[in-house]
């Protein structure tokens, strides 16, 4: 076993595209770390060029103690498992799986017995002689699985392995995949697109952007505490609304404008967050997580003054069982994905006035329809700089146990 070390990787192609720019990460024996963004965004570049499948531009990769820059794939001891489960059809499980080892000359018995500890960690025992037709995709995935897994290598890496199963086996294999690592206990890098997946299963979490790593955290400091707007919109489902507001000066007090509508923002905000003053007079992004919003109980006082009134048009509401989510409009612009990826000086054509979502409680009565009031958990406002997306104040300004490894990067610089 050892743990990985990645300092300032950089892939530029021929043609001069940037795939990768100043990548540095630190995965520690045992841990396991996922790497996320959308699609392009040098996820999967990063973990080609850890398991040597793309030559490293400049920078360092380190295994364990040793630099591995020009060492060939096979010799850096590590495991990769695909999108594509390239087992051999004609090849039994058992087969497939002890298929390196018998690329390395292992004898039949040590090869016989290390293929059965692989089954049993995988639950594999009574499927070792069929033939992959006559498996399930979980099956199937275990069986790649078990081939990357029965050499024991120092380091894996897992390139959106689950994203061929249906939405319910990928729930059932997320659990599968988390407990033979922690049974293994093998530094891992695990790449996917789906940001759920990603907080899900990783004990820390890369978020990747156009080739640049933009935070590096626990899921919880992620969503708690992005360090951008890309980050605070990307993770979360529902995603966090965002829009335009203005911060104004009224009578000593700070107050936020989203169209036609005020919240007074309360000192222990604006201490916690002293910035927020510079931006008296001028426009900034205001996230707010759909948790964030409520509907008050009509029989009962407001609860506190953390809450503010924000009045909206609810246009659907959607009934999980445990909770309601409504879909809203405020009547204002609301960020796009095109504007949040775009960070600096969204032009009107990439703002829209769109649905918010907010998530209130199964008693709430609300229909499709309705004019509400939301309470608004003010002091859990996130806000952004308009031009470079990066965080100003507000709830994420309160970070706790802030790390190089938690902050690694500041949006568009």
């Amino acid at each position: 076993m050892a743990r990985i070390s990645a300092q300032g990787l950089t892939k530029v192609y021929a043609d001069g595209t940037v795939g990768l720019r100043d990548f540095s990460l630190e995965i520690e024996e045992g841990e396991f770390v996922t790497l996320v963004g959308p699609s392009g965004c040098g996820k999967t570049t990063a973990l080609r060029m850890i398991a040597g499948l793309e030559e490293i531009t400049s920078g360092t990769l380190k295994i364990g103690d040793r630099v591995v820059n020009d060492v060939a794939p096979l010799e850096r001891d590590v495991a990769m498992v695909f999108q594509n489960y390239a087992l051999y059809p004609h090849l039994t499980v058992a087969e497939n799986i002890g298929f390196p080892l018998e690329m390395r000359n292992v004898p039949k018995a040590e090869r016989r017995a290390k293929v059965e500890e692989a089954a049993r960690v995988l639950g594999l025992e009574g499927y070792l002689s069929r033939k992959p037709r006559n498996l399930s995709g979980g099956q199937r995935q275990r069986v790649a699985m078990g081939r990357a897994i029965v050499r024991r290598p120092a380091v894996f890496l897992m390139d959106e392995p689950l994203s061929n199963l249906d939405a319910k086996l990928r729930v059932q294999m997320r659990a599968e995949v988390q407990r033979i690592q922690r049974q293994l206990g093998v530094a891992t890098l695990y790449v996917t697109h789906d940001q759920t997946e990603a907080v899900t299963m990783g004990d820390r979490v890369v978020v990747m952007r156009d080739g640049a790593l933009q935070q590096n955290g626990t899921p919880h400091e992620l969503y708690e505490h992005p360090v951008n707007m890309f980050v605070g919109a990307f993770i979360g489902s529902p995603a966090m609304n965002l829009y335009r507001g203005e911060i104004v000066r009224a009578d000593g007090q700070l107050e936020l404008h989203i169209g036609s509508q005020s919240l007074e923002l309360p000192p222990e905000l604006v201490a916690r967050s002293p910035r927020l003053a510079a931006y008296a007079g001028r426009s900034l992004i205001v996230g707010i997580r759909p948790e964030q919003l409520s509907l008050p109980d009509p029989g009962n006082p407001p609860r506190s003054k953390r809450l503010a009134a924000l009045t909206a048009d609810a246009e659907l509401v959607e009934d999980l069982g445990n909770e309601l989510f409504v879909h809203f409009r405020l009547g204002v612009p609301r960020l796009s994905e095109n504007a949040v990826a775009a960070t600096a000086g969204a032009s009107d054509e990439s703002v829209e006035a769109d649905a918010g979502v907010a998530r209130v409680a199964p008693r709430s009565r609300v229909r499709s329809g309705d004019r509400v009031t939301f309470d608004v958990v003010v002091d859990g406002l996130y806000f952004f700089d308009e031009d470079t997306g990066a965080v100003v104040g507000g709830r994420s300004s309160s970070r706790r146990g802030s790390t190089d490894n938690q902050i690694v990067a500041e949006a568009n610089e």
